[in-house]
């Protein structure tokens, strides 16, 4: 008996190696799919209304952010269209008055185009970029603020990945959204975030896009090599119990949204060519925010993804000449193929987290005083679990940045890892597809959970 267990165990391992080949061909393959050019013409395009501010017109069809959002929601319906109408296209928005960058009545209006996955339609990974834009007087709604990097490349980004992940059939949901109100207070992202909770959107990864075009920073370097994700350690909705746990089993750098920044990192590695990943512990850089921070206010994980040299003369300025020096977003700021390039990162990012089979849920740990570690988690059943094929167990040293050492184990809940103690390394386990797509790690416990029930 026990050597028909290996025998099938051997069988089910080569089944998987294979599918991973092929899975790991077809991310290449999207990754390729992404277009400078047609980057660069929604850029134009956007920085054509002239302004984007979130005060701005509204009526005109020409110039504004309300022409601007239209033609995002166009887009959308375009890109829809070609697919078989695999796209639901939402106007999400609400009134907000009486802030510091709005203080009288206006209506904040996000764009978001949602592509239904075929087992598990509630389970969604999110890519979003801004639509408004600014300049140096936060409340200027009429000066000239083409926001060419900041965010319309964001922006553009978002578009792409649509186009050319529509293309395909997957697991779980993808939305593509594009935020408003980002610069006046991160309201776009709150509404949708507040809309998602309402509506039982189970988003399990957000990945906000903010300036992804730019490659030469103030600090005189131009790199086109390198690019950042910016993540939170631990959840913001972490309970004092939940902070007491962890204080002695550990997961300071490895809340959920730790986690997508390696499993991004990795993505980088394997299918991007000429892209090393920086993963920045931290939110968001000093004093500044994006719009993956409404969602990890309300417990939905979320990064940041954006260039490794920013060019402050270029952000959130009025387009002016001052002792020589230009100040102001213009597109001549935007270099595209380094835009196609994140954008790529992203699509391989969304593509494998959405024919990834449900995450691991109910992940829990045992091994004090003992020579041996293990793991434990829920197995999900019906359609949502029709491609779930196997588990994986991860560990690595506490002072290891990115996963080092795992484990294919079976489709089981639960394994043991032998003579391997629990004190000397930090665990996790992702769920692996029968096409060998892999969810992202999850770590033990209320610190590493995902949220929610059938991850």
């Amino acid at each position: 008996m026990i050597n028909q267990i290996s025998a099938l165990n051997a069988i089910t391992v080569a089944m998987i190696l294979t599918s991973t080949a092929v899975a790991e061909e077809i991310r290449h393959d999207l990754a390729a799919d992404a277009s400078a050019s047609r980057i660069e013409a929604d850029i134009v395009r956007l920085v054509g209304f002239g302004t984007r501010h979130t005060l701005s017109e509204t009526e005109s069809d020409t110039r504004g952010i309300g022409a601007a959002r239209r033609w995002i929601a166009d887009e959308f319906r375009q890109i829809s269209a070609a697919c078989g109408e695999c796209l639901e296209v939402h106007i999400i928005g609400d009134v907000i008055s009486g802030e510091r960058r709005i203080p009288e009545p206006t209506e904040v209006v996000s764009i978001v185009a949602i592509q239904r996955g075929s087992l598990d339609p509630d389970r969604m990974v999110m890519m979003s970029g801004d639509i408004d834009s600014r300049v140096s007087d936060p409340l200027d709604a009429t000066s000239d603020s083409p926001g060419a990097n900041d965010n319309a490349s964001g922006m553009a980004g978002v578009i792409e990945a649509a186009r050319v992940l529509s293309k395909h059939k997957f697991a779980g949901t993808i939305v593509y959204a594009g935020l408003s109100g980002e610069e006046q207070g991160l309201f776009g992202g709150q509404i949708v975030a507040r809309h998602a909770l309402d509506n039982g959107w189970r988003i399990k990864a957000v990945l906000n896009n903010d300036m992804i075009g730019n490659i030469t920073g103030i600090d005189g370097v131009t790199d086109n090599t390198t690019a950042r994700v910016f993540s939170e350690g631990t959840r913001y909705v972490e309970t004092e119990d939940e902070a007491r746990t962890r204080r002695y089993s550990g997961g300071e750098v490895d809340s959920p949204s730790r986690n997508i920044a390696r499993y991004i990192d990795r993505m980088a590695d394997e299918f991007i060519p000429n892209l090393d990943v920086m993963m920045i512990y931290r939110l968001d850089r000093f004093g500044r925010g994006g719009h993956h921070r409404p969602f990890n206010e309300v417990g939905i994980p979320g990064v940041r993804i954006m260039e490794t040299h920013e060019h402050y003369e270029r952000q959130h300025q009025t387009l002016r000449t001052e002792a020589g020096i230009e100040y102001g977003d213009v597109i001549e700021g935007v270099n595209f193929d380094y835009a196609r390039k994140l954008t790529g990162l992203n699509i391989v990012s969304l593509a494998g987290m959405a024919k990834a089979p449900p995450f691991p849920a109910d992940v829990e740990i045992e091994g004090a005083v003992q020579p041996s570690t293990t793991l434990s988690w829920s197995m999900p059943t019906g359609k949502a679990a029709e491609n779930l094929a196997d588990y994986k167990v991860y560990w690595r040293l506490t002072t290891e940045a990115q996963w080092t050492f795992s484990r294919n184990v079976g489709l089981v809940n639960t394994h043991t890892l032998e003579n391997i103690v629990i004190d000397n390394y930090l665990f996790g386990v992702a769920s692996v597809s029968k096409d060998g797509y892999e969810s992202p790690v999850v770590f033990p416990g209320a610190t590493g959970s995902f949220g929610g029930y059938g991850e």
